[in-house]
């Protein structure tokens, strides 16, 4: 890979200038973007690749869902439908996308909706449902044609935006410039261990704006797997031999926390967002006892056996107060104006 990515150097300044000047030309209103007089937060990031915006948005749901009327819409990756879908009892994760089904089942309070054109998306939610107070973007930085209010940029802890370049060579969508529209920066995947001197190092080589905010987040992994019809301890897993299937962009965090909590599995690897064949369930269901992510189950969920469980995540954000505060401020400023 690293040998292809020295070959595709050259190709590198032409899909910087084009996507540059792209940029530009929203800024400088060549092209159009609409604005919103009701909060519109984005959660994006400038990578190819899983720096953890799911749990970002789950977690945005979790303290705002109680105190707005929220709605969440998605494009809807890897989704067999097309258009403005909003999500509802007969959903499928092939209707709405894996991530967008996930959220839908685990907060049925909230309004779920996708669809690729968010302008589009965003009008059709305001008209279907006008209650709506705040609707939260998942994977729109790159969506210039909206303008939102809130952007929240993420970055993983291991590769840091400042430290790739774009496509073809890099994982980067867009310019590192492009980082200037957030008004958040969240360093994902960090260890719990990180000390104050070494995110203050990390913060000064990031070169961020004086407006912007520097937040550093971890993955807490629950104590308990959860199947179709029942919870148990993980622990119950020690001394058994499991199967772990992932399909997500980047499993080595999991991988590790296994490990280190003294877990043995052989590991089924898929590329991120990844159909499963019937011949790939097939194989799936005939191993004794499977342990795979909630996204996956997702995936899995209408077919799924007993013996095959997923290991719930949650987001630990440090400073979590002052981001929580950034936040509501945003909403409830916009909202009385």
């Amino acid at each position: 890979m690293k040998l292809l990515r020295k070959i595709l150097l050259p190709f590198v300044p032409i899909y910087y200038v084009v996507v540059f000047l792209r940029n530009k030309f929203y800024d400088w209103s060549f092209l159009n973007t609409y604005c919103y007089n009701f909060p519109v937060i984005c959660v994006g990031n400038l990578s190819v690749g899983g720096t953890g915006k799911s749990p970002m948005v789950e977690y945005l749901v979790s303290f705002l869902k109680n105190k707005y009327q929220l709605a969440a819409l998605s494009r809807g990756y890897g989704r067999d439908s097309k258009g403005f879908i909003l999500a509802d009892l007969h959903s499928t994760s092939k209707v709405l996308g894996d991530e967008p089904f996930q959220l839908f089942n685990k907060f049925r309070d909230i309004i779920v909706a996708v669809d690729s054109d968010r302008q589009n998306g965003l009008a059709l939610l305001k008209k279907i449902k006008p209650s709506i107070e705040v609707v939260l973007l998942d994977d729109a930085f790159q969506h210039r044609r909206v303008t939102a209010g809130l952007n929240i940029l993420l970055t993983t802890f291991d590769q840091l935006y400042c430290n790739d370049c774009v496509l073809p060579a890099g994982n980067l969508r867009e310019p590192k410039s492009g980082a200037k529209r957030a008004h958040a920066i969240v360093i994902t995947k960090s260890p719990q261990s990180l000390t104050k001197d070494s995110k203050s190092k990390i913060i000064n080589q990031m070169n961020t704006l004086s407006n912007q905010e520097v937040f550093f987040s971890s993955i807490q992994y629950a104590n308990v797997i959860i199947s179709s019809t029942s919870t148990i301890s993980i622990d119950e897993l020690r001394g058994v031999r499991f199967t772990l299937v992932t399909g997500i962009a980047d499993p080595t965090p999991l991988i590790t926390h296994l490990k280190s909590i003294g877990l043995y599995f052989d590991h089924l690897k898929f590329k991120d967002h990844h159909e499963f064949s019937n011949s790939e369930r097939e194989l799936i269901y005939s191993k004794p006892i499977v342990l795979t992510t909630e996204k996956d189950y997702s995936r899995l969920i209408s077919e799924t056996p007993n013996k095959v469980y997923y290991l719930p995540i949650q987001l630990e954000i440090d400073r979590s107060d002052a981001f929580q505060k950034l936040v509501e401020s945003y909403v409830k400023k916009t909202l009385t104006n």
